[in-house]
């Protein structure tokens, strides 16, 4: 059954955009986004089954913050859930940093990735099944630094079931183009709309099974960008001349 809701592609922009007019036009709060995006996505993880231990591994910016909040809701549904965390907390600012302090004070296993070693990391993923990417989100351009190429080569290299978090990191949302070190998940779960680099054919084998999670955005909002992008469609359109 159709929901009714207009079916749109943003660009990474477009995307900071509409959570950023969210907040400022209709008074939404970050926190309100950030809570929607991580319990839609701890919806589908509960959906698709868990069936041992769940890594989430978080960077610093809002993609960790999403991260938090879906480590907060499986560790309400009863799962074994460990957050491995690549920056030091003092670099965590704002919603995500809320979300950090919600998780640490509730007895969640947090471990920082530059206080342990690497065979530790490796034993934590090898024994997870679902391992999950919560580092950077639609926010990557160009080749990963260290130490997020080494987290995402260690995640590609874990036996278990992968989901990205809005976009997998190493992936530019826009093109589809791939990094040379790019998260291979099996599950994305983007947030609004799909990306348009996501939808791309060479985007697949990183994206793998793509699910669109509202975050509660109000349908006016939605159908004004589907109207703005329709309209950008037929300008395009005549302005190729195919409207001869």
């Amino acid at each position: 059954m159709s929901s009714g809701v207009p079916s749109i592609l943003l660009t990474c922009a477009q995307s900071r955009a509409v959570d950023a007019r969210a907040i400022s036009h209709y008074g939404m709060s970050g926190l309100v986004l950030m809570e929607n995006a991580g319990s839609g996505c701890a919806h589908w993880l509960r959906y698709w089954g868990i069936n041992g231990p769940v890594v989430i591994c978080c960077g610093k910016g809002n993609n960790a913050g999403d991260g938090f909040v879906v480590a907060r809701h499986l560790d309400l549904q009863g799962a074994t859930v460990r957050v491995l965390l690549w920056c030091p907390p003092d670099a965590l600012e704002g919603d995500a940093l809320v979300n950090y302090r919600i998780i640490e004070r509730s007895g969640i296993v947090i471990q920082r990735a530059d206080r342990v070693s690497q065979d530790t990391m490796v034993a934590w993923l090898a024994e997870a099944d679902w391992v999950i990417d919560a580092l950077l989100g639609t926010g990557a351009r160009g080749e990963l630094r260290p130490p997020l190429d080494l987290a995402v080569m260690l995640m590609n290299r874990a036996p278990g079931r992968k989901l990205a978090i809005d976009a997998p990191t190493g992936l530019d949302c826009d093109t589809g183009e791939p990094g040379g070190t790019t998260f291979a998940a099996n599950y994305t779960c983007t947030f609004v709309a799909a990306k348009t680099g996501l939808v791309l054919p060479q985007a697949q084998p990183y994206v793998g099974e793509l699910q669109v999670v509202g975050i509660g955005i109000p349908r006016r909002m939605l159908e004004d960008l589907s109207r703005d992008q329709d309209r950008k469609q037929d300008r395009e359109f005549v302005d190729n001349g195919a409207g001869e």
